[in-house]
């Protein structure tokens, strides 16, 4: 397993999976704990969270900084196989919302939803639509992030 983070370059392009969830509330660290249950599996993970990020960053096409923050998102998740989501109960997490309805198409989703999250419904009645693997519980999601990933390998 190898960690990409934003602004860092894919090389050796494997089995990719794009980590798409709110990155206001990291108290939770959910990410490292999908990064610690991926350690055995031959894949790049595509993480969003850039160690120098910096809030000061104005948040239009104008800043350059910012733009290419974006940009390295959407060529991450158009690049990944799959597309883990993760909506925090915690977070309105509407750029999670954006990425869920601009890949509801796709068949790359993950998706995990828990209790109290304010849109859970439009999320379960989307991913109901479009097929799209739904859990409720982290780690069950998890454990279908790790099948899935398993099938990809077999394939390759």
């Amino acid at each position: 397993m190898k960690v990409i983070k934003a602004p860092e370059k894919d090389v050796d392009r494997k089995t990719g999976v794009f980590l798409s969830g709110s990155i206001t509330n990291q108290t939770k660290g959910w990410r490292a704990e999908i990064e610690n249950a991926l350690t055995s599996y031959d894949v790049y993970i595509y993480n969003p969270l850039r160690p120098d990020w910096d809030s000061s960053w104005e948040r239009n096409v104008d800043d350059s900084k910012f733009y290419n923050q974006i940009a390295w998102e959407l060529n991450a998740l158009q690049a990944a196989d799959i597309i883990f989501i993760y909506f925090d109960s915690d977070a309105l997490a509407p750029i999670t919302l954006l990425e869920l309805g601009l890949y509801a198409r796709s068949e790359k989703l993950i998706v995990c939803c828990p209790d109290g999250y304010w849109r859970k419904g439009n999320v379960e009645i989307v991913c109901e639509r479009f097929r799209i693997p739904f859990f409720d519980d982290f780690e069950d999601a998890i454990e279908e992030l790790k099948r899935s990933i398993e099938i990809m390998e077999r394939r390759i």
